[in-house]
């Protein structure tokens, strides 16, 4: 994680005001989501501005809107700027080492403490990889910059752990609901995604600015943001179960596109090319598709019109599903920076389309509507990727206006939430997350855990013998009573074993022998850094009540000591305390 070593800071009474007072930080959401639509429509005008300049078209059209593309351009702009993404990869790596850390990581791990740096950083790489005709979403982008620059305001404030996780929330929330249009599907975004969850204390500010974000991009109509669905058919009871089809063939689909992602990523790492020119040669490959269909090209705002969606004939839509899928895949595998999110709402919408269709070629009775089970498999297909089932349902409320119809998207992303979770076990978000060797699989604060670690827990005041030392000399040494156990070490001051007093004066032990007799848990040991649920399942495999701390690396000497009680009790206290942040008591 990198972030930087100084932040601005307010005064220290205004510090103190926002600290004390619960409405404070709604007037704060008010600022961050003002700043948020500002985000998303700086970064929208700004991959307007590059298709105009470098694809030669309307700064008031979409690429993937346009019906054909210079091939030269679409070949040459691509990949040549995959090629000085892929240099500024590697200068970064050489100035800013390690990677930057996203919303949901940053809340879950780190307490919502993020970089404004790295932030504009991401925020200017997604600009590029959408602007020069990469199959990725600037949603990914919007959230990066509009929360870390939230991050930075709640540390300039000294929030408080949780707060400051709301205010990261916040800013996301502001960013979606702008980018779409949709202030409820905005503000579960931040609820489901990037807090990890709806608490009292998080609904008004998180609220606030996702309503503050949606107005702010709602004014500029002429960038027509969101997602505009035409007149939708009556909703039966029928397409419930229909839907759920739905959801599972959604499901299916979206594990498919995570995992060849991941499949991408892995055959160019093999090919050992050169790491600037695997983002040229993604950018090449989607130049090639978008000979075949511009549709494939950026995010795909100006494709997803559903009213051309459903008047388009079958195998063209199935064609173009299938090469969207493909450049989304290569786009990110190769190195791009974006997300799935429109992407896959893109393609859950040709997909729901190719279902309907298929549903009414087996069973021609139905005649299911395809604006419908278009605007159910765009949620669906999301849901599965980028998770957030009540998220994808706002998102479709909001954009149909139908509340029977978000019934049966509800029904659908449900399912595929199920599913991918069953089988896949996460979304792309934290799939990216457990590639890199983390375990999350939402934003919940786990990061307190982490902090938690046995060197601040263990008891430093511990009393050494050597291992060699007789019993009668020891029990002189240790009467009853003066100590519950001590640590025993090897000449070389290496940790040996624990000896127990009372075991030690026991009348059945053998007397003119060394301690190795009675030594207990000599190959258990907890090392400093271990946290607290490591540290419990270690005691729980050595059905210990109390282990040494030796340091980790191989050296072996004891450091102190610390019992499971003493575990146990300090985890049940920071739980206690993490529950009443969240709930709102302190």
């Amino acid at each position: 994680m990198t972030t930087s070593t100084r932040y601005l800071e307010a005064p220290r009474r205004i510090r103190a005001f926002v600290r004390a007072h619960e409405t404070s930080l709604v007037l704060l959401a008010v600022l961050i989501g003002t700043i948020g639509g500002v985000v998303v429509l700086a970064m929208s005008v700004a991959v307007a501005g590059l298709h105009a300049l470098l694809f030669n078209i309307n700064i008031h059209e979409r690429l993937s809107a346009q019906s054909s593309i210079d091939p030269l351009r679409a070949l040459l702009i691509p990949s040549l700027g995959g090629l000085l993404l892929g240099l500024v990869f590697l200068l970064l790596s050489r100035w800013r080492p390690g990677r930057e850390v996203d919303p949901i990581e940053a809340n879950a791990l780190y307490g919502g403490r993020m970089s404004f740096r790295g932030s504009v950083i991401v925020a200017l790489q997604t600009i590029w990889s959408s602007g020069v005709g990469a199959s990725v979403g600037l949603e990914a982008g919007y959230t990066q910059l509009a929360s870390g620059l939230a991050a930075s305001l709640g540390r300039a404030f000294h929030m408080r752990r949780n707060d400051q996780r709301i205010m990261v929330g916040c800013g996301a929330a502001a960013a979606i609901a702008g980018a779409f249009g949709a202030p409820l599907a905005g503000a579960f975004y931040a609820f489901e995604l990037v807090i990890g969850g709806y608490t009292p204390a998080s609904l008004a500010p998180v609220g606030v600015a996702a309503v503050a974000g949606y107005f702010v991009t709602h004014g500029f109509t002429e960038l027509r943001l969101g997602i505009v669905v035409g007149a939708v058919g009556d909703v039966l009871g029928r397409d419930l179960a229909i839907a759920a089809l739905l959801g599972l063939l959604s499901a299916l689909t979206g594990i498919a596109i995570m995992r060849g992602v991941t499949l991408c990523e892995a055959v160019l790492a093999r090919t050992r090319l050169w790491p600037p020119l695997r983002p040229a040669l993604g950018g090449l490959a989607v130049g090639g598709l978008a000979l075949l269909t511009p549709h494939v090209m950026s995010s795909g705002h100006g494709a997803l019109q559903f009213a051309s969606i459903v008047s388009m004939p079958l195998g063209f839509i199935a064609g173009i599903f299938a090469l969207k899928a493909l450049a989304s895949i290569i786009s990110l595998g190769s190195g791009f920076r974006g997300g799935l999110f429109f992407a896959t709402l893109f393609m859950g919408a040709l997909g729901g389309r190719l279902f309907a269709a298929g549903v009414d070629m087996v069973w021609p009775g139905l005649n299911l509507d395809p604006n419908a089970y278009a605007v159910i498999g765009m949620s669906a297909l999301s849901a599965s990727v980028i998770g957030g089932p009540l998220t994808m349902s706002f998102i479709a409320l909001e954009s149909t206006g139908n509340l029977w119809l978000s019934t049966a998207v509800l029904a659908a992303v449900i399912i595929s939430t199920m599913i991918t979770r069953e089988l896949f076990g996460y979304s792309f978000a934290t799939w990216r997350l457990h590639l890199r060797g983390e375990t999350i699989r939402s934003a919940a604060d786990v990061g307190w855990i982490r902090d938690l670690t046995v060197n601040r827990m263990m008891r430093q005041d511990m009393t050494t013998v050597d291992a060699a030392m007789p019993i009668e000399t020891f029990r002189e040494k240790f009467p009853p009573g003066s100590k519950t156990q001590v640590v025993a070490v090897d000449g070389e001051g290496h940790y040996a074993g624990l000896v127990l007093i009372a075991e030690a004066h026991a009348p059945d032990i053998e007397t003119g022998k060394g301690l190795a007799g009675i030594l207990r848990h000599a190959d258990v040991a907890l090392h400093p850094l271990m946290n607290i649920q490591e540290a419990i399942a270690v005691f729980d495999a050595a059905e210990a009540e109390s282990l040494a701390v030796i340091e980790a690396d191989g050296d072996r000497r004891p450091l102190g000591t610390l019992s499971e009680a003493h575990a146990m009790r300090r985890y049940a206290e920071e739980s206690e305390q993490r529950r009443r942040e969240v709930s709102g008591e302190i």
